[in-house]
């Protein structure tokens, strides 16, 4: 089936890319419309920080540690003076916590010196601070400021390939050869849709191909199992058999193991 996909889709013109790429931007829209991002935040310093701390490791991870981090640190200038031993203690459980340590006291300290305390809200500004690359400064953007941005992180990557989207690994041509299939208007969630998707559906290692809504469209069927009983077993997260129903798969070959909240990077 993967040959035969692949084929269908060998002479697809550039119209017809951004054509097939929206239609599965809405399919995608209609089967998470629960996407959203899934740091925890109440400010833009907050999701800054947060967004430093999800490397290497998971969302559900920094979601346990930002609540006590962020009852200690409320300002940049806490970030600026924190006690390094203190501060290293809390993150500790994030991984690499010596050099997000270091990233953040350095975050602090560049917005204290630099933009008098506050959080900037223009990317070229966001990638000049410590810790903040394109992907981080995309993330703040697009959902503490409402300015649209694509957030090319490894599920973003992977499937936007596999979609056949794009035939490319470097994250930045990614991102500018996506904006150019999607709306504007559409970046952000889009990125938030796709990203639950690799995280639910789209697995790096076996995706559930026969329990897929984008199976029609996508030139990568196959890559998974395609019967309705394997690919229903792969399926995660508290959504599993609503995803199940809407691919037209039988919710009862979800197991109940799959219904809980992923919890990968």
């Amino acid at each position: 089936m993967v040959v035969r996909s692949v084929k269908r889709f060998a002479g697809e013109t550039p119209i017809g890319r951004k054509r097939r790429a929206r239609k599965m931007a809405r399919v995608l829209a209609e089967t998470h419309p629960d996407a959203h991002c899934e740091l925890d935040f109440t400010n833009p310093l907050e999701l800054a920080v947060a967004t430093v701390l999800s490397a290497q490791t998971t969302d559900v991870r920094v979601n346990q540690v930002t609540p006590g981090l962020f009852a200690q640190y409320r300002t940049p200038a806490d970030y600026a003076s924190a006690d390094r031993a203190r501060l290293e203690e809390t993150l500790r459980p994030t991984g690499f916590f010596r050099a997000k340590t270091d990233s953040l006291i350095k975050l602090g300290n560049a917005l204290v010196e630099r933009y008098d305390g506050v959080l900037p809200n223009k990317l070229d500004d966001l990638v000049s601070l410590p810790g903040i690359g394109r992907k981080t400064a995309n993330v703040i953007l697009g959902n503490a400021f409402g300015v649209p941005g694509i957030t090319v992180d490894t599920h973003f990557r992977r499937l936007t390939n596999r979609f056949g989207w794009v035939q490319e690994e470097d994250p930045v041509k990614i991102e500018f050869q996506v904006a150019d299939l999607i709306e504007k208007r559409d970046w952000t969630m889009l990125s938030h849709r796709v990203i639950f998707h690799g995280r639910r559906v789209c697995h790096s290692r076996k995706p559930a191909c026969g329990a897929c809504t984008l199976a029609t469209m996508c030139p990568s069927y196959g890559t998974g199992p395609t019967e309705a009983a394997p690919a229903a077993k792969l399926l995660k997260g508290p959504r599993a058999r609503e995803l199940a129903v809407a691919a037209g798969v039988d919710p009862d070959l979800v197991p109940a193991a799959a219904v809980t909240a992923p919890d990968v990077p």
